[in-house]
């Protein structure tokens, strides 16, 4: 029988901790301790040292593309030009919401919004945020548009129960379905790969 694989974790927020644990539990992997949570710039600063980790234990390293490169192998370079053999560093192109809109039935019922309004290609939304608070504003449900557009006036880019509503739809059983949402998004099915074949490295006990 094979070993379970258990990876550690580092996110840059609360539905990316969520999010990263859903696609590994649909993957039979098990997520142990997570780190970050503070945003993109606190990982980056903390990359090396995860990476050092991973030369004895696996790591799973979950950041947004955003708008820092033009593809994800330029970042790739930049950030860990030297991975770990047990290091996996996931680019989400571009930012957590557009793997989530790559289930569109399902986003567009959790939001209440017709599913044709969501991108075949979620990928490419160049906003992909912003993107996901202009359908909830359009949503049919006065709850959705109150937790996630952000009140006039506040400054704020996202409503105040946005993150909350983004965990839910990660969590619900009805809600994201990772198998689904990955023949959407490549970035998405080339995370899960490179998840998915974690199981068949070992770490040097040296």
């Amino acid at each position: 029988m094979p070993v379970p694989v258990v990876v550690t974790a580092a996110v840059e927020g609360l539905a990316d901790e969520v999010l990263i644990k859903r696609v590994c539990l649909h993957l039979g992997v098990t997520v142990g301790q997570v780190y970050g949570r503070y945003g993109k710039s606190y990982i980056l600063t903390r990359l090396n040292g995860y990476n050092h980790s991973a030369q004895f234990r696996h790591w799973v390293v979950l950041l947004d593309l955003d708008h820092d490169a033009s593809c994800v192998p330029e970042v790739l370079t930049r950030w860990l030009p030297i991975p770990s053999p047990l290091m996996r560093l996931r680019v989400v192109v571009r930012e957590l919401e557009s793997w989530l809109l790559a289930d569109a039935e399902r986003i567009a019922a959790f939001l209440g919004v017709a599913v044709a309004k969501i991108p075949a290609d979620p990928d490419s939304i160049a906003d992909p945020k912003q993107f996901m608070v202009q359908l909830a504003r359009g949503s049919r449900r006065r709850a959705i548009r109150e937790d996630m557009v952000p009140n006039i006036g506040s400054g704020q880019q996202v409503g105040p129960a946005y993150t909350s509503r983004m965990i839910e739809f990660i969590s619900i059983k009805s809600g994201w379905r990772p198998e689904v949402a990955a023949s959407n998004s490549d970035s998405l099915r080339r995370c899960m790969s490179a998840i998915s074949n974690l199981s068949e490295q070992e770490f040097d006990p040296r």
